[in-house]
């Protein structure tokens, strides 16, 4: 909402700036509503240019999430929605953009049609009735424009310092002009050479009532000529802080990442499903943080996000922690991408791709111990984030605030459960053992068995009696908790596909009984 007013705000106050201030009269009625509209889509445009590049400083973002001073819970949720933001104002800048050019467009018409022979410094066009076409054409074919490489544009979201280069160059040439010395030179008045009769500023425009009327209260005479000076660019004063800020980000990252990490170990497991062990120097991590995976062999410029899933000193399996050094990811072998990386199922430390990782950034799921009652819904290989609060929890439960956790894992294959049983019984038999079996609610649900089925191993017997067959009811799963914590405030975090994720933010918001708060948190990958 406050983007929303500020980006309406400036939007209308540039308007009316251009549409009634004197510096601008001349080009106002040269250009017209064109000039208007142009030039407060270019103000929109200069704010978001500068706001789209802070959600992207993942660094700095999990930094504040860490200190102190971003205490609430609130200030870190907004934290959360960076991604969204970032995609909120590249489409404000998409549709601005187009605004912005029609509106020129139009522009260059006026230029063309309103030629301007007592005022030729306002003038774009040569003469009048100049063909808009070569006016466009003239500009597209600057040096500056010829030599870009449009080829390289597919790039552009990686690429993306080539737009602001084009961005901060394309008000270079000072097309639109203002008056300088409106005091002298009032906008409208009567030069001193001509009499009221023939001080019609703008020749061959038909004069209606209205001009006439103007004329007749006109007394002011011109002390001097009109003069005109281009705009000096102000699009470097909006995106140059933020910029900067994403530039010395960005080469933070590289310095970071650019060590290679050491694999340590691959696991295969069911359902196209590989798990990476990895040791870094100096690495430290949070439960619930993500890194960026690079593997230059597939490509250079891909970075794929994933959830750190377990940290392993020498093979034993343990909750991250800021000390230990090793850590591990689950792969799920979908797409391209993956299917370069982890060919044939033929996977062995010696044989790996040399592997960078960036990180580790914040997310939603940190948030899952800073209540005392979670609900963790997860769907098929969503459930890494979680994978990790889970080994937290395995290594010392106690300390956190969280006095119980609800997980609901939704996943279409029997075998895609034993990706984390072992992780989930273990935790399971600790919290029983130290008295404390209401901590841990667990529900499995297989979405396309006909008939119940069990995990063969008897190992995993404590999962045996909450597995389900179908979807969850996620409304009478929110009442169930409502009565079992009344009075209380409910963190909801979600990984799961686009249909779950809206109906369980749609239950957080509307569920009101037993005096239960839910509050949603959505896992999302910026």
């Amino acid at each position: 909402i406050t983007w929303l007013s500020v980006s309406a705000w400036i939007f209308w106050r540039t308007f009316i700036l251009y549409c009634s201030g004197a510096e601008y009269h001349y080009l106002h009625k040269m250009l017209g509503l064109g000039l208007c509209i142009s030039r407060a889509s270019a103000t929109v445009l200069n704010l978001n240019c500068s706001l789209v590049l802070l959600p992207m400083c993942r660094s700095i973002l999990t930094v504040l999430r860490g200190t102190r001073q971003v205490s609430s819970k609130k200030a870190r949720r907004l934290l959360d929605k960076s991604k969204t933001f970032h995609v909120t104002c590249g489409v404000a800048i998409c549709v601005f953009s187009v605004v912005h050019v029609g509106a020129h467009l139009v522009n260059v018409v006026s230029f063309s049609v309103r030629y301007s022979d007592e005022f030729p410094a306002l003038n774009v066009a040569h003469y009048r009735g100049q063909d808009p076409h070569l006016l466009i054409l003239t500009t597209a074919s600057s040096h500056s424009v010829r030599v870009g490489n449009y080829e390289i544009f597919w790039y552009t979201h990686n690429l993306f310092i080539l737009f602001y280069v084009m961005l901060l160059m394309h008000v270079v040439g000072g097309a639109l002009k203002y008056q300088t010395n409106v005091d002298a030179h009032p906008p409208g008045c009567i030069p001193a050479n001509q009499t009221r009769a023939h001080s019609d500023t703008w020749p061959n425009q038909e004069v209606d009532g209205e001009l006439v009327a103007e004329s007749r209260e006109m007394s002011l005479v011109c002390k001097e000529d009109a003069h005109f000076q281009p705009h000096f660019p102000q699009t470097w004063l909006w995106v140059l802080g933020p910029l900067c800020l994403y530039c010395g980000e960005r080469l933070y990252r590289y310095i970071r990442c650019n060590a290679s990490v050491t694999i340590v170990s691959v696991v295969r497991h069911p359902c196209d499903v590989i798990e990476v062990r990895m040791l870094k120097n100096s690495f430290k991590a949070r439960p619930g943080q993500y890194v960026l995976l690079n593997c230059p062999s597939v490509s250079s410029f891909e970075n794929h996000a994933f959830t750190l899933t377990s940290v392993s000193t020498f093979w034993t399996v343990r909750c991250p922690t800021e000390n230990k050094e090793t850590f591990g990811i689950h792969v799920r072998v979908v797409g391209d991408w993956t299917d370069v990386l982890c060919p044939d199922w033929k996977l062995c430390c010696a044989a790996c791709p040399r592997l960078y990782v960036d990180g580790p950034f914040g997310s939603p799921s940190e948030e899952v111990f800073n209540y005392e009652v979670s609900v963790c819904v997860a769907g098929g290989i969503g459930v890494t984030p979680f994978a990790c609060i889970m080994h937290a929890l395995l290594d010392e439960w106690r300390r956190y605030k969280l006095q119980r956790l609800y997980f609901v894992w939704v996943c279409r294959e029997l075998n895609s459960f034993y990706w984390f049983a072992e992780l989930l019984c273990g935790l399971h038999r600790k919290l029983w053992e130290q008295n404390r079996p209401d901590y841990l609610n667990i529900r499995l649900y297989l979405t396309t068995a006909q008939e119940l089925q069990n995990l063969t191993d008897e190992k995993y017997r404590p999962l045996h009696s909450r597995l389900l067959i179908g979807r969850p009811k996620l409304k009478l799963l929110f009442e169930e908790i409502g009565r079992s914590n009344q009075h209380k405030k409910v963190g909801v975090f979600c990984c799961a596909p686009k249909g779950v994720s809206r109906e369980l933010h749609k239950l957080c918001n509307s569920f009101s009984a037993s005096g239960t708060v839910f509050e949603y948190n959505k896992e999302s990958f910026s």
